[in-house]
């Protein structure tokens, strides 16, 4: 385990303490899940700006011209 030392303003420490104690958890576990959570949206959204990088508009006109026109399915239209 790496030991990471963080500033957090006053506020922010005693509710992640506050929650800790709610949860039974300690406070390590309660940074460590919040740490790791935001890592992963930042991965996500970085892989989501590559796929996109990777499309293009004339690509997705292809496709939809492929998309019957006909009526939605009863409970599916837009209101």
């Amino acid at each position: 385990m790496t030991i990471l030392q963080a500033s957090v303003p006053d506020s922010l420490a005693r509710q992640v303490r506050e929650f800790a104690e709610q949860e039974h958890v300690s406070v390590d576990m309660i940074v460590s899940i919040a740490l790791a959570s935001q890592v992963a949206g930042w991965q996500n959204r970085d892989t989501i700006a590559k796929r996109a990088a990777r499309g293009s508009w004339e690509k997705f006109d292809r496709v939809m011209e492929k998309v019957r026109d006909v009526p939605p399915l009863e409970g599916d239209e837009i209101t």
